[in-house]
C-alpha cells in the first residue's frame, strides 16, 4: 500500500506540477511579479501540501508563525528534502531564494524562476561572483522580500552530523536584517533520493529571530547552536509521535544517542 501511495503521489506531483506550469503560463508571465507569486507560486505550495496529505497521509503543523516577519528577513531552515523548498511558500509573503545556477537554465522552470528574480549562484563561483550575488540579494530584500537560504547548503538526512556553511555569515553581515531559524524533519517523510514517501505528522518550528548587527562569528555560533539544539529536540519528538516510520540508520543512531543521554 505504501508503494502505491508513493507512486500516486509522485505521479500527481510531477505531472500536476508540469500541467500547472503550462496552463498557468499565460497568466504567470503577463501578471505582475507579486501577483504571479501570490496566485501561482503560493498556489503551487498549497497544491503540493494537499497532494501529500491526500495520497500519502502526511500532514504537518507550523509552530511559531508569530516569529516570521512580514517584512525583510532571512529565513534559515534545516534542509533534508525537496519539500523544504515548497512547503513554507504559502506562509512566506514574498520569498527569494539563493539557488544553484543550473536551475535557472532549465526550460520553463528556469523561466519561472527568472520571473521571480531568484538569485542564481555558481557553487564554484569566485569571491567576486559571490559578492555580486549578495549585492543582488540585498537589492531584493530591501524591497521587503524574505530571503530563504539553507545554512547547510545541501540536503542532509535527519540526525546527520551538521555541516553549516560560512556563506550565511557573509549574507547576514551584508543584509543587516533578522535571521529566523526554522527546524523541521520532512526528510523522514519525503527522503532525499528515495522514491518512497511515508505517512505521518510532523511539526515545523519557527524559532525566534536573531537580531541583526551581531559580530559575524558570534551570529554564526548562535545560529548553529540554536538550530542543532532545537532540531535534536524536535527529532526525538517526531520519531516518538510516528513510531511506524522506517528510519535511516543515521537517524536511528542519533535518536538513540539523544534518548540515552548522549550528545
Amino acid at each position: 500500500m505504501g508503494v502505491l501511495r508513493s507512486l500516486a503521489f509522485n505521479t500527481a506531483f510531477y505531472v500536476g506540477t508540469a500541467l500547472r506550469m503550462i496552463v498557468q503560463s499565460p497568466y504567470y508571465f503577463s501578471a505582475s511579479r507579486k501577483n504571479a507569486y501570490r496566485v501561482v507560486v503560493q498556489g503551487w505550495g498549497r497544491f503540493v501540501n494537499r497532494q501529500m496529505r491526500f495520497w500519502v497521509g502526511t500532514t504537518f503543523e507550523i509552530e511559531g508563525l508569530e516569529n516570521l516577519p512580514d517584512g525583510p528577513c532571512i529565513i534559515a531552515p534545516k534542509h533534508q528534502s525537496a519539500w523544504d523548498t515548497i512547503m513554507l511558500l504559502p506562509w512566506v509573503p514574498d520569498s527569494v531564494f539563493m539557488l544553484k545556477s543550473e536551475l535557472i537554465q532549465m526550460p520553463l522552470f528556469g523561466w519561472y524562476l527568472k520571473k521571480q528574480r531568484q538569485i542564481a549562484v555558481d557553487r564554484a563561483a569566485s569571491g567576486r561572483a559571490m559578492a555580486d550575488a549578495i549585492k543582488r540579494t540585498k537589492a531584493e530584500v530591501e524591497t521587503g522580500r524574505q530571503l530563504i537560504i539553507f545554512p547547510e547548503g545541501t540536503r542532509r538526512p535527519p540526525g546527520a552530523e551538521p555541516d553549516y556553511k560560512r556563506g550565511i555569515q557573509l549574507i547576514y553581515s551584508g543584509l543587516a536584517v533578522p535571521v529566523v531559524p526554522v527546524v523541521m524533519h520532512p526528510g523522514l517523510f519525503w527522503p532525499r533520493g528515495n522514491f518512497r514517501r511515508q505517512k505521518g505528522h510532523f511539526k515545523v518550528r519557527v524559532l525566534p529571530a536573531i537580531a541583526p548587527g551581531k559580530p559575524p562569528k558570534a551570529f554564526f555560533a548562535e545560529l548553529v547552536e540554536t538550530m542543532e539544539r532545537e532540531s535534536d529536540r524536535l527529532l526525538v519528538e517526531t520519531v516518538a509521535e510516528n513510531p511506524h516510520l522506517d528510519l535511516p540508520a543515521v537517524t536511528q543512531e542519533r535518536v538513540a544517542a539523544l534518548t540515552s543521554g548522549g550528545s
